[in-house]
């Protein structure tokens, strides 16, 4: 495992996709952001849910996706809605 996997949310197999799309460290994934990493992740892999864009973000703002706040939380479902329908 990476460093990816220091962050919160980030397991081995979403560090795996990260590493699959050229993430491969906590400045990377910062500098594109949980939207566009989760676009390229879905690009792979149709599978790609709200839960994985929300771990994804988490992991960025160093908090367990739980715990986000419910404006992030509302903003990231209408990205979802936007492109998963």
């Amino acid at each position: 495992m990476g460093e990816l996997t220091k962050l919160p949310n980030i397991a081995a197999k979403l560090e795996s996709q990260l590493n699959d799309i050229g993430i491969t460290t906590i400045k990377q994934l910062k500098e594109v952001g949980s939207r566009e990493a989760w676009l390229r992740i879905l690009d792979r892999d149709p599978s790609a849910c709200i839960m994985r864009l929300s771990a994804l973000e988490g992991a960025i703002q160093g908090v367990r996706w739980h715990y986000l706040d419910e404006e992030t939380k509302k903003s990231l479902k209408e990205f979802y809605k936007q492109h998963k329908g």
